[in-house]
């Protein structure tokens, strides 16, 4: 469920966090992803948790648009800020590009993120969501963003927060940079430019439905049921804690890629699994319940613990449901 509260029924989805311009490249060309042997990636073993300990952006910049395979270099170069499995970090957008180059090893077509995702996802379920998005959407179909003003977000976000995004050498400010790499002011977003942990675009009401298998079994795509349990267990604690060292704050929590509802930003019962995007979006699945659900905004709010349009629907949404056992209970703004 979930629809834009604006004239436009499109929108990005997510925030694009990176340092350093770290763009995909055009269309892989299907020879090149499945001929070519892929670059060795040696900081890539262990755990997908180990492999993203602390490399919340990486350091070294690439030409203008390098492929996927050398973008892989640069990204297996980086070295982890801390021991992994000790803290954690808001990724933001290394995290996509890193999943990208685990999947392309282990698919057998070694297909990027986007590419999986529209091969086995967007179009067996028949979604307009793209993490890719094709030249052949027309501009009047894409909302454009408005983003909150600089006091706005000084007067919206925690004091400590506020003041670290505008020191470029912080942790956060180094996570974010590259946010508007997908936005194209012409044409409203990028054409053919994948940047999986921030650059997709879709309507609510598809995000919702593809978060609706996950939360009802997953028989559509053919979800095992050990994968939908990995994705609805407790997120594991680092040894210090859930303490956020881009965020600056406790109780985000994170578990393979995706966030996990917690006390300090609940969303459905503890079960249940998703993502926000940057100014207030948010989509996730719950099984408990059987919901999917997804809310987009274009204009871009600053609270951190939800935009309260979004929270005043999910509260009306929950109160009709039935509470469960091990619920949050109805949402605060």
């Amino acid at each position: 469920m979930g629809r834009c509260p604006q004239q436009a029924d499109w929108r990005a989805v997510g925030a694009g966090h990176d340092g350093d311009r770290l763009l995909g490249d055009e269309r892989p060309r299907r020879d090149d992803s499945r001929d070519r042997p892929l670059p060795r990636m040696a900081r890539l073993r262990g755990t997908c948790v180990h492999v993203l300990a602390g490399v919340r952006a990486a350091r070294q910049s690439t030409n203008h648009r390098p492929t996927a395979d050398r973008l892989a270099v640069v990204l297996a170069r980086q070295k982890p800020a801390w021991e992994p499995g000790t803290r954690q970090a808001y990724h933001g957008i290394t995290l996509g590009f890193y999943e990208s180059e685990l999947l392309r090893r282990l698919d057998p077509q070694h297909r990027s993120l986007g590419q999986f995702f529209h091969d086995e996802i967007a179009s067996p379920l028949g979604l307009d969501v793209y993490i890719r998005l094709p030249e052949d959407i027309p501009n009047g179909r894409l909302a454009t963003m408005t983003r909150p003003t600089w006091l706005e977000l000084f007067h919206g976000f925690p004091l400590r927060l506020a003041l670290d995004t505008m020191n470029r050498r912080s942790k956060i400010s180094q996570a974010l940079r590259g946010s508007e790499l997908p936005h194209d002011e012409p044409r409203v977003y990028a054409r053919n430019l994948e940047v999986p942990s921030g650059g997709a675009v879709g309507t609510a009401r598809a995000i919702a439905h593809a978060y609706s298998v996950f939360a009802t079994g997953g028989r559509e795509l053919g979800l095992r049921s050990e994968t939908l349990e990995l994705l609805s267990a407790p997120a594991v604690a680092p040894t210090r804690g859930f303490y956020d060292e881009c965020l600056k704050g406790h109780g985000i929590q994170f578990s393979l890629g995706f966030m996990k509802s917690s006390p300090a930003l609940p969303f459905g019962s503890p079960r249940a699994f998703g993502s926000p995007g940057a100014g207030g979006a948010l989509g996730f699945a719950d099984p408990v319940t059987g919901v999917g659900y997804a809310y987009v905004t274009n204009r871009m709010g600053t609270r951190l613990a939800g935009d309260l349009r979004d929270v005043a629907l999910r509260d009306a949404l929950f109160s009709c449901i039935p509470a469960s056992p091990g619920t949050f209970g109805r949402l605060v703004a």
